[in-house]
C-alpha cells in the first residue's frame, strides 16, 4: 500500500514539509483548550496501490482538522473524514487545486488509473 500525509497550515495552500507524525508525533492530547494558544491545521491522507515512492492508482482520501499549542506540546486530533462531501468541504480551494496538481505532476499514471470519484474531489468549483 502507498501512503501521504499532506500538511497544511488552515488558512495555506501550500503544504509544510513536515507531515502529522513529524508534527504531532511528541505532543500530549488537549483536554480542553483554556490558556493555550491554538495553531490550526488540516491533515490530508492519501492512500494507493503501488509501492513506497510510486503510487499506481490513487484509492482513498482521509482529512482531519487538528490544532496545536506549539509553546505547550499539546495537541487536538479530530478523527478522520473520509466521505467525499466532508472532504470538499474541508479544503479551500486552493489545497484542492494544490493536491490535484501535485497528483497529476508526481504520479499522472496514478492519477489517470484513479476513480472518476477520486479525481471529482480535488475540482475547484
Amino acid at each position: 500500500m502507498w501512503k501521504k500525509n499532506f500538511l497544511f497550515r488552515a488558512a495555506e495552500d501550500t503544504p509544510m514539509t513536515e507531515s502529522e507524525n513529524d508534527i504531532f508525533h511528541d505532543t500530549e492530547p488537549a483536554m480542553d483548550s483554556a490558556g493555550l494558544t491554538l495553531e490550526k491545521f488540516l491533515s490530508v491522507w492519501v492512500q494507493g496501490e503501488g509501492e513506497e515512492e510510486t503510487p499506481s492508482m490513487f484509492t482513498n482520501v482521509y482529512v482531519r482538522t487538528a490544532a496545536l499549542d506549539v509553546a505547550k506540546q499539546v495537541a487536538f486530533l479530530q478523527p478522520l473524514q473520509g466521505r467525499s462531501h466532508q472532504i470538499k468541504q474541508m479544503l479551500t480551494p486552493g489545497q484542492k487545486q494544490f493536491l490535484g496538481q501535485w497528483f497529476r505532476t508526481h504520479a499522472s499514471e496514478a492519477w489517470d488509473a484513479s476513480d472518476d470519484h477520486f479525481r471529482e474531489l480535488f475540482e475547484t468549483e
